[in-house]
């Protein structure tokens, strides 16, 4: 059973920082990348940006190029979104997700945890 828990959301100004945690079961973590979407208020999940198993390959959508960092932690079972230069339009429900290869985790295809709440006011 594929085990996915987000926590570091909040209320943040813009141009302020948050990082995002993902805690997941060892046996989740194990050869599988991972990865972040985002779903705001009346529009549909997007893709944020993910990691592969061993961090050799990363991707990031183009709208958070330049301000957002993911990292993982494989000791630590553990994966990161830095938000940096955050913008009201960042506003949203970010879930982790989990899948065996990085392409399906960019097209959504993995595991998800519940999601935590991120509110840039301007």
């Amino acid at each position: 059973q594929v085990q996915l828990v987000e926590s570091g959301g909040g209320l943040v100004q813009a141009g302020g920082s948050l990082r995002l945690s993902c805690a997941a079961s060892r046996r989740t973590f194990s050869n599988y990348a991972m990865g972040w979407f985002r779903q705001a208020p009346g529009k549909e999940r997007e893709f944020v940006a993910a990691i592969s198993w061993r961090s050799g390959s990363i991707s990031y959508a183009d709208s958070v190029t330049g301000r957002f960092t993911i990292s993982r932690d494989n000791a630590q079972n553990t994966m990161y979104l830095q938000m940096n230069s955050l913008k009201p339009e960042d506003t949203a429900i970010y879930y982790c997700t989990a899948g065996t290869t990085l392409l399906a985790v960019t097209r959504g295809e993995g595991s998800w945890g519940q999601g935590t709440q991120v509110t840039v006011s301007s």
